[in-house]
């Protein structure tokens, strides 16, 4: 899949604030960099659509609720003036944790390092608000994201299962 983004090679990549203008470019961005690295993804995959609406329409809805709960933790990465990526933040400051809940970049531009830049102004901003760690999450098959988060200092601390169960099913007599 592809937002219709060209393959850019070159140019100043620009960290800035979330305007509301970019939700729909940012929201199939999302869309976009999580086609088979997202539990909702592997849930259909695994059960087919279960409501009327998909994976797409479920992890779509995590970049209006990031945008929620901080609108200022959001950081759009620009490349020749084009959104190419987006990460979503949040800080527990009571509990000193800065949390990256979404980070997507076009597939047009991965490998050029716009990633990295966008934790690491994550990780400034985290800084700045004196926090004493960062977490982020990914599925042990995003194997990019693994290497990424890796690479920029983050160690894995644990795994999780993820189980889902259809319910549309009637269950058998006698339970």
């Amino acid at each position: 899949m592809s937002i219709g983004i060209e393959k850019l090679t070159s140019g100043e990549v620009r960290i800035r604030p979330y305007r509301a203008e970019d939700y729909s470019i940012l929201h199939s961005l999302m869309v976009e960099a999580f086609d088979g690295v997202s539990i909702d993804h592997a849930i259909d995959s695994e059960l087919g659509k279960i409501t009327a609406n998909d994976w797409k329409w479920r992890k779509g809805r995590h970049l209006k609720e990031d945008i929620e709960r901080d609108i200022d933790g959001v950081l759009v990465a620009e490349l020749n003036g084009h959104p190419v990526g987006f990460i979503t933040t949040w800080q527990d400051a009571e509990a000193g944790i800065g949390h990256i809940p979404n980070l997507a970049v076009a597939t047009g531009c991965r490998g050029l390092g716009i990633g990295r830049t966008l934790i690491k102004a994550a990780i400034e901003r985290f800084r700045r608000a004196n926090l004493s760690a960062a977490k982020i999450e990914t599925l042990e098959q995003n194997d990019r994201a693994n290497a990424l988060y890796t690479s920029e200092g983050f160690v894995e601390v644990s795994r999780q299962i993820h189980f889902v169960q259809d319910l549309r099913e009637p269950l058998p007599p006698g339970n």
